[in-house]
């Protein structure tokens, strides 16, 4: 389409009247909000400070105000960035994995074809298990949370999503059990990217739940299993030939 991005896909985030493209504009419209307040808030800490110590303290404090708000500010909209974009977030978390658990030595699957049961994001392999990681990026005001180890989003159930992911993850591992001759367990985790999150990690409807840096965290001190490392590698290399990507399969070498 004529005037569409060549290097971004076409999203709903992009249009007028979406979600994000709201959210980008009452950002904007309090921008003038923030900075007075920000400017209230540093004048009143230098004139404390200047009165009780000296005026060149009471700057340097006032500096420092208004560095953490611009911070705390800039944190908050950050963090919404991968919602704001309309993703959801398995290419920042197949990033963040390079970087942490696949140097040290495990392996990890990205878009694999879990037949009858959609896709897995990632697939990780490890010393201590199997997990199937899901990512999603839900808005930055959504309240998620467990009560009586359910999911909640808003304060309704997840049923579907629950039941698509523990689906997928059990089929993962039938199937990779049978190409590998050693039976195995996938652990379904969930990567939340965006969104007003409880206490994490935790664990709701048998799915663990935690921004990225904490669900990778929790995976390395959460053992579902106990391979060698040469179980790794042929467990990730059955998961190759047993799971396609976008439908192909893979023929096992002569």
């Amino acid at each position: 389409m004529i005037g569409s991005s060549i290097y971004l896909r076409d999203r709903a985030a992009f249009t007028g009247g979406s979600p994000q493209a709201v959210y980008e504009e009452l950002w904007q419209q309090g921008r003038q909000a923030r900075l007075r307040t920000r400017a209230i808030i540093s004048l009143s800490a230098m004139v404390l400070c200047g009165l009780l110590v000296n005026a060149v303290f009471g700057l340097a404090v006032a500096a420092l105000v208004a560095l953490a708000d611009i911070i705390v500010h800039w944190r908050v909209y950050r963090s919404s960035r991968v919602w704001r974009h309309g993703l959801r977030g398995e290419e920042q978390m197949a990033r963040l994995l390079k970087y942490t658990l696949e140097r040290r030595g495990h392996r990890v699957l990205h878009a694999r074809t879990v037949p009858g049961h959609g896709s897995a994001d990632q697939l990780v392999f490890g010393r201590g298990g199997i997990w199937l990681v899901h990512n999603e990026a839900w808005d930055p005001e959504a309240e998620i949370a467990h009560h009586g180890g359910r999911l909640f989003v808003n304060g309704r159930t997840q049923s579907k999503l629950v039941k698509e992911l523990t689906e997928r993850a059990a089929e993962a591992a039938r199937l990779i059990s049978d190409a590998s001759g050693t039976i195995v367990k996938v652990t379904p985790v969930l990567a939340v990217h965006c969104g007003d999150l409880a206490r994490t990690p935790f664990t709701a409807d048998g799915i663990t739940f935690a921004p990225p840096f904490k669900l990778v965290r929790w995976m390395s001190r959460n053992p579902n299993g106990d391979f060698s490392a040469e179980d790794v590698e042929r467990l990730a290399r059955a998961a190759v030939h047993a799971l396609p990507i976008g439908g192909r399969t893979m023929t096992q070498a002569a």
